[in-house]
């Protein structure tokens, strides 16, 4: 099963439609997509809004259709110190209306109850259209490592409310693979993967996380042992954003291009390995 696709984050702003063939050149059937670009875009892409142009949401919807390519996670429910999640079911409409089946959480509110609950509302929001939430645990945010986000998935207590793993926050949150392989398979909804040096390499967490990662084998992050241990029919989101090589004039075919190659031997080498490949790991 062709399982990998190509997150939001790995592409700077992309236009919608440009990004959809991104993905369907790469042999990738799966993006992720917010609703409205950044306007402070590093690559200078026009901005554009899938929440206020029409027109824009029918060409990405025809052009999904033609490349066979997919929106596997919505981004941009983030909890908000102040704001009500309640209040996005217009947004998780256009979403539903774009082939969105899964929505992706975190909380920017230090409040650990609030956000539980607010995590409750958009799970319990995002049912009525048919779609599941994750939530994806981060260093620095107020979910930041695995036992917070277990604790959040219980006191939400429901089924279509499930983990994101994030390769490069995972780790780097304290977790290793036996802490995975521990899990109900049934936890885990969605899987983001990169590589990166195990000990941060600047000050800044969150800017090295959104611009500078590492593409799949190149860091030191244990992924083929992840993998072995994660579930093998969920969705693999590349987020592997590589600004310095996009402003050293890289294109994104290129670069993005090694890292699904990449990733795809990284997932040969788990297939050979066999359906124990987490033990058999241990011993290469």
């Amino acid at each position: 099963m062709e399982r990998l696709g190509i997150e939001l984050l790995s592409v700077f702003g992309m236009p919608p439609v440009e990004f959809v063939s991104l993905a369907a050149d790469l042999g990738c059937r799966y993006i992720s997509s917010g609703l409205a670009s950044n306007p402070a875009s590093p690559l200078a892409y026009p901005p554009y809004s899938l929440r206020d142009d029409q027109v824009l949401r029918r060409e990405m919807v025809t052009a999904m259709r033609d490349r066979d390519v997919s929106i596997a996670l919505g981004e941009g429910m983030t909890i908000r110190q102040g704001a009500d999640i309640r209040d996005r079911g217009a947004d998780l409409a256009l979403m539903v209306e774009l082939g969105v089946r899964r929505v992706n959480t975190v909380s920017l509110d230090p409040d650990l109850n609030r956000s539980i609950d607010q995590f409750g509302a958009l799970a319990e929001l995002a049912a009525g259209f048919g779609v599941e939430t994750t939530v994806e645990p981060s260093p620095g945010l107020t979910v930041g490592d695995l036992p917070t986000a277990l604790h959040a998935v219980r006191q939400v207590g429901r089924p279509d409310f499930r983990l994101l793993i994030d390769t490069m926050h995972i780790v780097r949150s304290g977790a290793e693979p036996d802490d995975i392989a521990r899990l109900d398979p049934d936890l885990i909804g969605y899987i983001q993967l990169s590589d990166a040096p195990l000990v941060p390499t600047q000050p800044d967490y969150m800017k090295e996380a959104m611009f500078e990662r590492m593409v799949p084998g190149a860091g030191e992050l244990p992924l083929l042992e992840l993998l072995a241990v994660l579930p093998r029919d969920r969705v693999i989101g590349l987020e592997v954003p590589l600004l310095a090589q996009a402003q050293a004039g890289v294109k994104p075919h290129e670069r993005l291009g090694r890292c699904v190659a990449a990733a795809r031997e990284l997932l040969t080498r788990l297939d050979e390995a066999g359906p124990d490949a987490d033990e058999r790991l241990e011993v290469l």
